[in-house]
């Protein structure tokens, strides 16, 4: 026999649960407001995709979500190291929040970018990769540091300008803090990544 306080037990978290997936719910496009509108058209303009992902809830803010994709279409796609080192950095920072949906869309894209499945997972297990070029272990630990340590050390910041500049610094530190911005608005809606894998919580 199941006892009162199991039932009010399993109750509340089922209630948690249903919480935790509608904090910010999607819109539906045929409610959006003129703003909104905007916003989703200007999206599907530069991306030839709807909105999706992490500007989904920012589309309560249509403003924040379009100038989100804007950065966002410069930082993913053209930055100065490469789409194979932005994946790396990437990587790196959904990790680092423990970001489900960051993690499973970039996976496999960082792998086809070029990343090994090794470094991929030694990301993923919280390890430091073992193989990496020398460039890779450059914005690995630049991008490391920068998150954890919230500095950069100059042995660290002078590799990666003697490799790819300043601007390729600034983009480093671009890609960290813009990727950290959308794991954060993913994570303060508690937007769900279906049926990707769910990342273990590294202790606090």
């Amino acid at each position: 026999m199941i006892s009162r306080l199991t039932v009010m037990t399993l109750a509340m978290l089922l209630t948690t649960q249903t919480f935790a997936q509608q904090r910010l719910p999607t819109i539906p496009p045929d409610q959006y407001t003129a703003e909104q509108k905007k916003a989703s058209d200007e999206f599907m303009k530069a991306r030839k995709v709807p909105v999706f992902g992490p500007f989904e809830p920012m589309m309560y803010s249509p403003d924040v979500m379009n100038l989100a994709r804007s950065m966002g279409d410069y930082l993913r796609y053209h930055s100065s190291i490469g789409n194979t080192l932005s994946e790396l950095v990437i990587l790196v920072t959904a990790r680092e929040w423990s970001q489900d949906y960051e993690w499973s869309l970039h996976y496999p894209i960082a792998l086809k970018a070029g990343v090994s499945k090794g470094t991929a997972d030694a990301i993923e297990d919280g390890r430091r990769p073992t193989g990496m070029s020398v460039d890779e272990e450059a914005v690995y630990d630049f991008t490391t540091e920068l998150l954890k340590n919230k500095r950069v050390s100059d042995a660290t910041f002078n590799r990666v300008e003697q490799r790819f500049g300043k601007k390729g610094a600034v983009d480093i530190a671009a890609i960290a803090g813009y990727y950290g911005f959308l794991a954060m608005q993913l994570n303060m809606a508690r937007y769900q990544s279906g049926d990707g894998p769910r990342l273990s919580r590294f202790p606090e």
